[in-house]
């Protein structure tokens, strides 16, 4: 079984409000995405990774990956989230199960990618999450309250989201074919009928979007070390 992991680093960063892109600010002094990358190439499931990112970044990312130990291709992105993991697919071809990740969650753990690999290899597609804890509810677009949905239902999705390749190849071109974009990449699997899977992860596994969840990184680092 082949399996690559597809490392989404395109996004702009508009919300984080830094010169510098997201997936390049540090955290206990290395570069967000170069802490993702190298947790999913210390497990041992995982055989080769594809980072997506922009055009202007392709030589940095080289630079930034030269000590990784497993084979790293880099990949330019697209208009559209979507339009650069089709890129990312299309560069793993051959593989049997792709598992799909954000750049800017880099505290997700080997034992999850594990997990999540295990579990599209017998059902074909997964995603990793967590169950909501608050009360949510639905409002219309005045601000009314429409519905409060049973909370033990809901899920908050995180990545790695994992695939068998063939699965979500087929999902992505139908997917091209219709003009259909997607909120994440389980909903282009879901979209066209395929059945996915939820993977209980870890709530520490946060995206790093704002200058918030600089903090809140900086702080699982500091307790994570403070356990060890």
């Amino acid at each position: 079984m082949n399996v690559s992991a597809l490392i989404m680093a395109a996004g702009s960063g508009k919300r984080m409000g830094s010169s510098v892109k997201k997936q390049f600010l540090k955290l206990n002094g290395r570069e967000i995405l170069y802490i993702t990358v190298d947790t999913f190439s210390k497990c041992n499931m995982v055989d080769s990774i594809i980072i997506v990112t922009g055009s202007d970044e392709v030589e940095h990312v080289r630079e930034l990956m030269a000590d990784i130990a497993k084979p790293v291709k880099i990949v330019v992105g697209g208009s559209e989230r979507q339009y650069s993991v089709m890129n990312g697919l299309k560069e793993a071809n051959g593989c049997d199960i792709v598992l799909i990740h954000d750049g800017v969650r880099p505290f997700v753990s080997i034992e999850h990618i594990e997990e999540c690999i295990r579990t599209a290899c017998r059902d074909g597609a997964c995603v990793l999450g967590v169950p909501v804890k608050d009360t949510v509810k639905v409002c219309d677009c005045d601000g009314n309250i429409v519905s409060t949905p049973d909370r033990r239902t809901l899920w908050l999705a995180q990545t790695p989201q994992a695939f068998r390749y063939d699965l979500i190849m087929k999902a992505y071109d139908n997917a091209q074919r219709d003009g259909f974009l997607g909120t994440d990449d389980a909903s282009v699997a879901e979209k066209y009928g395929f059945n996915v899977r939820i993977v209980k992860g870890d709530y520490n596994n946060i995206k790093i979007t704002t200058p918030d969840d600089l903090v809140t990184g900086n702080a699982i680092i500091a307790e994570n070390n403070r356990v060890m």
